[in-house]
């Protein structure tokens, strides 16, 4: 589904596809648009995502939140993965780790990208995990912290069992 909607952006103006593509994804989940993420770039390839550093998403020293750093890292990667599996398919985050190395100043960019292997490999698995690089960067190009991502994608519905014979 990520990907159909992002295809169909394609067709915008690049002054307008962000605008769209955010309050689309931020529709279909609501914690992004609530938090106001910006979807700068979305391929198969890398998706880019921004958050302002404004007061909702800020912590007591006025600068992005822990746990807004965290969303914008889980958010990047969840919907590089998800440009790339089956509509058949969903993505489900199995473990995120962020190591906060110095303050983040003023807004905040997240990449995540995938390698063409590992998009050979998601496509012609019908369910597996893998880690999602994605870096964060701040105002002043710095990478204030480093993250791991770690991801699976699973069948949308599950086997059914074969009914035992009487």
């Amino acid at each position: 589904m990520i990907a159909k909607i992002a295809s169909a952006a394609e067709y915008l103006p690049q002054s307008l596809r962000a605008k769209v593509l955010s309050k689309t994804f931020g529709t279909v989940v609501p914690m992004v648009g609530t938090a106001g993420i910006s979807y700068d770039l979305v391929t198969a390839e890398k998706v880019i995502c921004s958050i302002k550093n404004r007061r909702p998403m800020q912590n007591h020293i006025k600068g992005v939140h822990a746990v807004a750093i965290a969303l914008i890292a889980e958010t990047a990667t969840g919907f590089v993965l998800g440009m790339n599996i089956p509509d058949e398919s969903m993505v489900l985050i199995k473990s995120l780790k962020i190591n906060y190395k110095k303050v983040a100043k003023g807004d905040l960019v997240a990449t995540a990208t995938l390698s063409l292997a590992d998009r050979e490999r998601i496509a012609s698995t019908p369910k597996g995990e893998i880690t999602v690089p994605c870096v964060i960067t701040d105002a002043t190009g710095q990478s204030p912290v480093e993250c791991e991502m770690i991801w699976a994608w699973v069948p949308k519905k599950r086997p059914t069992k074969p009914t035992e014979a009487k």
